[in-house]
């Protein structure tokens, strides 16, 4: 059964940071495009970024340039988003998602096909 779960989410404080994990199974992450999306309350999910595992090609969207950072350990199966420099807009539920690909580049508005159930991430003093 192919799966992805997340995790590393938490409450911190305004310009801090955390590392979100997005672990596979059932399936390697070595060609796919994995993507990171997020979800606040009462607004629609976003995109934030993407990572073609096949190149290592990233996307970033504007609002969190500069500050996240998406990576992938193929041997761990595990794609990372780094979150510095967090603000409160940021809170949200993260999710990780994927699509299979082949040294494409990783785009957001594509169909993902698998999800993973959410990470909180609440930025507060």
């Amino acid at each position: 059964q192919l799966q992805l779960v997340e995790s590393g989410g938490g409450l911190v404080q305004p310009g801090g940071s955390l590392r979100l994990s997005c672990v596979a199974s059932g399936f390697t992450l070595d060609y796919y495009a994995i993507g990171w999306f997020r979800q606040a309350p009462g607004k629609e999910r976003e995109g934030v970024s993407c990572i073609s595992t096949s190149d290592g090609r990233t996307f970033y969207v504007d609002s969190v340039k500069g500050r996240f950072t998406i990576s992938r350990d193929i041997a761990k199966n595990t794609v990372y988003l780094q979150l510095n420099s967090l603000k409160p807009e940021d809170t949200a539920v993260y999710y990780c998602a994927a699509y299979r690909v082949v040294f494409r580049r990783c785009v957001l508005e594509h169909e993902f096909n698998y999800w993973g159930q959410g990470t909180q991430v609440t930025v507060s003093s």
